[in-house]
This record gives structure tokens, C-alpha cells and sequence, in this order.
């Protein structure tokens, strides 16, 4: 038996340590809540639903998908990494913005202080300077963003005050029940639609009070934001504010789209290499074709991922493998014949495989 004990500790050991370092290398630093999430323990749309006060989420430890015994060893397991890491340790505070200001949370039912504590330190790199401390410190304590939902049905009233919501209106969730805006006190507040950047920060800087607007798309299976609702002097300010460096910014925004362009090209012009080194028997020109067609910025594809930006070999030989299925084999024939998708890559992957073959050359 003792053998099998070791052998489980060893690998829970490991899973700790990879979902550590892994939030450590992302976000600078880990704590109890956001390892739990990386190892998939606890459902970050759990602990969203806890930040924004759903009743539901109330108490956010009952959400840890794991047992307390085995809870209790990832905890050992994460002190002891913490130790060989030599992390230091920072405190934060969870909390959630409301229409009367900050409210804190608490991850326990009782509220346990020493529980509560442990759930709050998270621990970063030691060699943490002061003031990048002191960001960090107020990045973790940042309470999250009001959300104001626009409706989408026309069904719905307001919990508080009974009045009708239709599609469209502005509504607050509180503790999972719609409130209207003014029942939410925040009817005072003016709309901002999305699209002017300089002008939405400036507004939400000036804004003692602000909320986003967001509205979910069908299509997209998200939510999807809309704009901000700020006070009209914020407004006002931000105007103002914007009116007068107009021309600097438009000269900021004409560089930088030249540092893009630059910068696009560079990255064309490396992928390129990559391809070629990867496939050299791979036509030069077509594989230009290929590497612009997947570094094409905002096309969402694999070269503009971060494994795509690095030359990550994987992410080459998927761009390849893209353009191959469309270009040198019926796939695109097969899919307007109304062949199922996956049936359809299935049939082609021997040609595929024959023009990879090719391009790498004896």
C-alpha cells in the first residue's frame, strides 16, 4: 500500500505544480482560488456568478469540485511549492462593485477568518519590485465592472418596482433578479455606444460611477460589449478632453497603423522562411500565399495565435495542412455536395499526405 500512496502524492504533486506555474507565468501571480480554476476544480463561470453577487454562487466553496481530504493535500502541495519557489506573499480582497459601492465576498459559509485569509493571499516572485508589488496589489483588489444587460426578450419586469422590461431596455441583475435602472440607481447615468476607445476611457476615468453595457448575440453564442453608461459630466469632460488632442491622436493612430503594416510584414516574411525550412521542396510563391493568408491580422486564424507569431512548428504545419485540404485536394468539392465535414477531411487525407510528402523533399 505505501508504494501507491507515494505514487498518488507524486502526481497530485505534479498537477499542482504545473497549474501553478502556469497561472504564475500568465498573470504574475497564483492563489488558492485561481489554481483550483486551473485545474479545473472549480469553473471560472462559478466564480464570475461569486464576483458579481448571484445568489446562487453565494458560497463559492461548496463549488470546489474535489473532496476534502484531497483538497487538503493540493493545499499542502501548493505551501510546499510556494516554499521551494521562495514566493512572497499578497494579500487581496475579493469584492463586487454594487450602485452603493464596493461589497466584500467571502469564499466560506461560516466566514472562517484564517479560511477567508488563506482564499485572499495570493503569492508572487520575490524579487518583485515595491511599486510592480503595489500594481499587482491593486489589480487583485479591483472589484470587477458594473454589467448592465440590454434585454433581448420581450417578456420581464423589474423585481423591484413591477415595472415592464421590454426588448431593448437597460436592466441590472442583482443577486440573479433583474432590476430596472432606476430601481438599480442608476437611471442618472448617460449611454456612451462602443467605438471611440480615447473617448470611452477618458468618460469611465472621469465617471465616479459606471457600468458596462453588454447584449448577448445569438450568433456568436456570447456577450458582447455595447458600450458604458457614465455620468454626464464624465461625458462632458471626456468631450472636451478629446477635442482638444484630436490631431495628435490622429498622427499616434497614422504611426502606429505604419508599425503595423511594418510589422505584418515582417511576420509574413518570417513565416514564409518557416514553411520553406519545414517543406523546402514547397513552391517559394506559394508558400508566401500561405503565410499570408494565415498571418492576415483579425482573421482570427493560426498565425496570428501566439504559437502562430512564435513559428511554433505545430502552427505551421496546421497552416499547411489548411491550405493543402483547399487548394490540392476536392475538399471544398465535397463539402458544396453536401458531405459531412469531418467525412469530408477523412476522404482527402491521402492527398494530403501526398503533397506534404512531396514538399518535404527526398
Amino acid at each position: 500500500m505505501p508504494a501507491p500512496l507515494a505514487s498518488e502524492h507524486s502526481t497530485l504533486q505534479e498537477r499542482v505544480v504545473q497549474a501553478a506555474e502556469a497561472v504564475l507565468q500568465r498573470v504574475g501571480s497564483v492563489g488558492p482560488l485561481e489554481l483550483l480554476q486551473e485545474m479545473r476544480w472549480l469553473h471560472p463561470v462559478h466564480v464570475e456568478g461569486w464576483r458579481k453577487g448571484n445568489e446562487h454562487y453565494r458560497v463559492l466553496e461548496q463549488w470546489i469540485q474535489v473532496g476534502p481530504e484531497k483538497f487538503e493535500k493540493t493545499l499542502r502541495c501548493f505551501a510546499d511549492w510556494i516554499q521551494q519557489r521562495g514566493l512572497r506573499p499578497v494579500e487581496a480582497s475579493y469584492t463586487r462593485r454594487s450602485p452603493l459601492g464596493d461589497e466584500q465576498l467571502q469564499v466560506t459559509a461560516d466566514g472562517d477568518p484564517e479560511r477567508e485569509l488563506l482564499f485572499r493571499t495570493h503569492y508572487a516572485p520575490a524579487d518583485l519590485s515595491d511599486k510592480k508589488t503595489a500594481r499587482l496589489a491593486n489589480r487583485l483588489n479591483k472589484a470587477p465592472e458594473l454589467v448592465v444587460f440590454q434585454k433581448m426578450s420581450e417578456e420581464g419586469n423589474c423585481s423591484e418596482c413591477g415595472v415592464e422590461l421590454v426588448k431593448g431596455d437597460l436592466l441590472l441583475m442583482e443577486k440573479g433578479k433583474p432590476l430596472c435602472l432606476e430601481c438599480a440607481d442608476l437611471d442618472r447615468l448617460l449611454f456612451l455606444p462602443a467605438g471611440d476607445m480615447a473617448l470611452s476611457r477618458r468618460a469611465r476615468k472621469h465617471s465616479p460611477l459606471s457600468a458596462v453595457v453588454v447584449r448577448f448575440s445569438r450568433t456568436r453564442k456570447r456577450y458582447e460589449r455595447q458600450g458604458l453608461l457614465v455620468t454626464p459630466d464624465a461625458l462632458a469632460r471626456a468631450e472636451a478632453e478629446c477635442a482638444a488632442d484630436a490631431p495628435e491622436r490622429a498622427a499616434q493612430r497614422s504611426q502606429a497603423a505604419v508599425r503595423r503594416e511594418v510589422g505584418d510584414r515582417e511576420l509574413v516574411e518570417a513565416m514564409t522562411r518557416a514553411i520553406l525550412q519545414r517543406y523546402p521542396a514547397c513552391p517559394i510563391e506559394e508558400a508566401r500565399r500561405i503565410a499570408t493568408h494565415t498571418a492576415a491580422r483579425g482573421s482570427g486564424r493560426v498565425g496570428r495565435s501566439a504559437a502562430g507569431r512564435a513559428l511554433d512548428p505545430q502552427a505551421i504545419d496546421l497552416a499547411i495542412v489548411a491550405h493543402v485540404r483547399h487548394e490540392h485536394t476536392r475538399y471544398d468539392a465535397l463539402l458544396m455536395q453536401g458531405t459531412d465535414r469531418l467525412d469530408a477531411r477523412q476522404l482527402v487525407r491521402e492527398q494530403i499526405d501526398r503533397v506534404l510528402r512531396r514538399w518535404i523533399g527526398p
